[in-house]
């Protein structure tokens, strides 16, 4: 049987859940028909997903449409939470893009499809809502081929429009003939030229095979009408998603190989990861490779079937599965059997994540369950790679990078939910990153003061290229150093500069080099046993290495840079006036111009702001896209993060705090 793995995308409240919970009726896997405002979809588990009607976390569900059988994965809508949507896209064979017959098309709807479009993902539009009042046919047409994709291939007509009646007629082989011939010319040479020198030569049934191909290819993209509500036209889109979409082209004979989608935590606490199947047959206590050298045993499998996930013994290529047994696995490994190794069949996509730009400090309302927050919200970041952590052991606080406010709902009711813990947020802040302005060197020397550690290190640290991370390289002996010395330098190194630099945030882009090393090898007095003040320790080298880096990094100078976001604005022509001042004070950098439409780059800092305004600059019609793009320098005053025991500019403090600790 055919697999097919299919995303269902759309701005929020386009109604995707709706349109999931109909196609799992449709295909007889569900009895009822569940309800967002009830709170009882098959898709939406989380008690804030039924409070708020949106959707946070991506799941799946199964079902078979004639010969094909159907992993559905409904994806969330809300702008905040698109990392969720970039990991499943990575795995998809297909999606289904939701766009409401009344809003037309949005602002994410947009993001979502020109993320399809990059990826190469074959992608139908299913415009819902055709019952409801303000429906529209002709005008959501329009916007879908001027603003979403040009080659928009409508699939049928629609009655009755507004009201519960509203219905959708397919076309047949004759009507709807002129429009697909125009469309699918334009992208298919052959064609054009077939029609052109005899029009009667080219029949529906080419016409028809033609659709296939070009919506295989992710060039075409057929327009469904529907609703969700009453089901009309859901039949038709079955019959569109069975048809039209390419299914999984994966190997089950070659080697085992598969991508990490989305972990998550069982009741008694173990983690298990969502991985889609792209090469190979997995079966239970086989020993996987991931993560760059990390490995693990499968002890348990379930897939999907009907509906639900139900225990296998084994998965097959194509399939997506819940894997148990691998405790160290992460969002984003590829996962390959031990003979396999690690080049062994990658799935062809894989997901472009736009760094978080917000963060904000997570307070219990308990002093006593700060211990415990720190461990939940561990293991919140371990389930979502973008939920970055920073610790401040100095002041015993904990910060989480986000994308929007709606992110701290989520981990707030997550951690009254799962973990018991009341908490609280401080103000939301934007991220900003440090890179080296030039070369700078440090060296600590053992048993010369004033170093008070029993271990040499020196460091030089200079600008890398830009995303290229941190770069840890050695002007030292292999051999110079015991393994576990070497690697706690290293370690510790990467956890400065993640910690914060001159002024207090990340230090990136930045190659580190071990220049100088040395130690006292392990001593005991005569008959007695192992003495410390004798010997040196990982702890010395831990301690060492922050002063060292921090110096060498002040020789080098860093300059701040701050998250820029590239805008597009439309908005009607009258209120142009009004709004560009107003883009002008958040410190937005129009580049094109026109009449209706302003696009450019704006702060991160900014974008919470121009989208609070919008509407009353432009009578709620101004219709904004927002975008990570790149980091630039800062203008104006530096903002200073507040520092940690990592970045320890003052080194009297930072060893009186050492000594403290110890």
């Amino acid at each position: 049987m055919r697999m097919l793995n299919l995303g269902i995308l759309a701005h929020v409240d386009a109604g995707k859940t709706s349109l999931t919970e109909r196609l799992l009726h449709a295909a007889g896997a569900i009895d009822e028909v569940g309800s967002v405002d009830d709170g009882n979809t098959q898709t939406d588990s989380l008690a804030l997903e039924r409070q708020r009607g949106i959707t946070i976390k991506s799941a799946v569900v199964s079902f078979v449409i004639g010969g094909t059988t159907v992993n559905l994965i409904d994806t969330p809508g809300h702008p905040d939470f698109i990392a969720e949507v970039e990991r499943v896209l990575s795995v998809l064979d297909g999606a289904v893009l939701v766009v409401s017959a009344v809003e037309g098309v949005q602002a994410q709807t947009r993001v979502l499809m020109r993320t399809l479009r990059r990826l190469g993902i074959p992608a139908l539009v299913f415009v819902n809502k055709i019952d409801r009042r303000g429906a529209r046919y002709d005008g959501v047409l329009r916007e879908i081929t001027g603003k979403l994709v040009p080659a928009a291939v409508a699939m049928g007509v629609t009655t009755g429009l507004g009201t519960r009646a509203a219905a959708f007629t397919p076309f047949d082989g004759a009507a709807g003939f002129e429009g697909l011939v125009e469309v699918l010319a334009e992208q298919g040479e052959e064609l054009l030229a077939a029609y052109v020198d005899d029009e009667r030569s080219v029949s529906y049934a080419r016409l028809r095979a033609e659709l296939v191909a070009q919506t295989g290819r992710a060039v075409a993209h057929p327009v469904f009408f529907g609703s969700a509500i009453t089901g009309a036209g859901v039949d038709a889109l079955i019959a569109g998603i069975e048809e039209l979409l390419p299914p999984a082209q994966d190997d089950p004979g070659g080697p085992v190989a598969g991508t990490v989608f989305k972990v998550e935590r069982g009741q008694a606490g173990e983690k298990i990861a969502y991985v889609r199947m792209s090469g190979g047959t997995l079966r239970t206590r086989d020993r996987l490779r991931f993560g760059g050298g990390r490995e693990g045993k499968v002890t348990g499998i379930s897939v999907f079937d009907g509906g639900t996930s139900v225990r296998a013994q084994q998965v097959t290529a194509g399939r997506i599965a819940r894997l148990w047994g691998l405790t160290d696995v992460r969002i984003g490994d590829h996962v390959t059997s031990l003979e396999g190794g690690a080049d062994a069949v990658r799935p062809a996509s894989e997901g472009h994540f736009a760094p978080p730009t917000l963060e904000t400090v997570v307070v219990p309302r308990r002093p006593a369950d700060k211990g415990a927050l720190h461990l939940a919200l561990a293991q919140l970041a371990e389930q979502d790679p973008l939920i970055g952590l920073r610790q401040d052991d100095l002041r015993q606080e904990v910060s989480v990078s986000l994308y929007g406010e709606v992110q701290k709902e989520v981990v707030q009711a997550t951690l009254m939910a799962d973990f018991g813990l009341d908490v609280t947020f401080r103000e939301t802040t934007t991220i900003r990153v440090e890179r080296p302005t030039g070369t700078g060197a440090a060296i600590e020397v053992i048993a010369k003061a004033p170093n008070p550690f029993l271990a040499t290190v020196g460091l030089r640290v200079e600008p890398g290229p830009v995303d290229g991370g941190v770069e840890f390289r050695l002007e030292v002996e292999l051999g110079s150093l015991p393994y576990a010395f070497m690697r706690t330098i290293e370690d510790t190194v990467r956890d400065t500069l993640r910690h914060g630099g001159l002024h207090g945030w990340e230090v990136v882009d930045c190659v580190v080099t071990l220049t100088h090393s040395g130690y006292w090898a392990r001593q005991s007095h005569m008959g007695g046993g192992f003495d410390k003040s004798m010997s040196s320790t990982a702890g010395d080298f831990r301690n060492l290495v922050p002063l060292v880096l921090m110096a060498a990094l002040k020789r080098a100078g860093t300059t701040v840079y701050e998250p820029m976001h590239r805008f597009r604005l439309e908005l009607p022509p009258d209120t142009l006036g009004p709004v560009l001042p107003v883009l002008a004070g958040l410190g937005a950098i129009p580049r094109t111009r026109q009449d209706a439409l302003v696009e450019g780059d704006i702060p991160a800092a900014g974008v919470h702001e121009l989208e609070r305004r919008l509407p009353s600059l432009t009578r709620g019609d101004g219709l904004l896209e927002c975008g990570f793009d790149r980091y630039q320098p800062v203008r104006g005053p530096i903002p200073v993060r507040p520092r940690t025991d990592h970045n320890p500019l003052d080194r009297k403090a930072y060893l009186l705090h050492v000594v403290r600790r110890v």
